[in-house]
């Protein structure tokens, strides 16, 4: 597969982010969309195997998100994402449940991510709850060493209410961890990095670390059902 022509393409469109070059380049966005859908078969294949056997099933179509902007957060006039991304979620890309994520953009603003990003107020509640209910479980996986030696940073905290969530109390000893609006980890990819024949293999053992994350979520939003 070759990557480094998918961010050539985003390079070339974040720099001319109209409907008229779209158009003109239409060839062009088809031919590195058919690179980013060989990654992505490749690793729907390899994690439906590994990582999540509720990706079985699917195809590429099912977890890849469209270029096109959604007007709904669409936060600026371009009418294109300048990247291409794929959520692999039992279920597809949109689906409830945690999961694994991966986006190429060029500028080293390629990523990789694993968990649940803005849940809906349900399943946060049930996410809360579980914490709540086994913290011990909860630290576990999130310090896991091997975790964290890929994705180094941690527990994305940047989505965080100010204060307790209802229910809670404001001097709970979790009450940081109680208080996020996601449960995810990320990690970025230069783009050399992203150029390298062992970026796929990067990307699987990244989210094999994530797992048991993953299944902490997933697990606590079950409860729901």
């Amino acid at each position: 597969m070759n990557l480094p022509l998918v961010l050539d393409f985003l390079r070339q469109l974040a720099a001319h982010n109209n409907k008229a070059w779209m158009d003109a380049h239409r060839a062009d966005y088809h031919q590195a969309r058919a690179e980013y859908t060989t990654l992505v078969a490749s690793l729907l294949r390899d994690a439906s195997t590994s990582l999540e056997p509720g990706l079985r099933g699917l195809t590429p179509s099912d977890v890849m998100f469209r270029i096109n902007k959604n007007d709904r957060f669409q936060q600026s006039d371009e009418p294109y994402k300048r990247h291409m991304g794929a959520g692999l979620k039992p279920g597809g890309r949109h689906s409830p449940w945690a999961g694994y994520f991966i986006a190429l953009e060029p500028g080293g603003e390629t990523y990789i991510g694993a968990g649940r990003w803005m849940p809906e107020p349900q399943q946060l509640a049930r996410i809360r709850q579980e914490i709540h209910y086994n913290a011990p479980a909860f630290h576990t996986v999130r310090q896991d060493a091997r975790l964290l030696r890929h994705f180094p940073l941690g527990l994305d905290t940047s989505q965080s209410l100010k204060t307790a969530p209802k229910g809670y109390d404001r001097t709970d000893p979790d009450i940081e961890w109680l208080k996020l609006k996601s449960y995810f980890v990320w990690q970025s990819f230069s783009d050399a990095e992203v150029a390298r024949p062992d970026f796929t293999a990067r990307v699987l053992e990244a989210w094999q670390a994530a797992k048991p994350f993953v299944d902490f979520l997933n697990e606590a939003m079950k409860a729901e059902e």
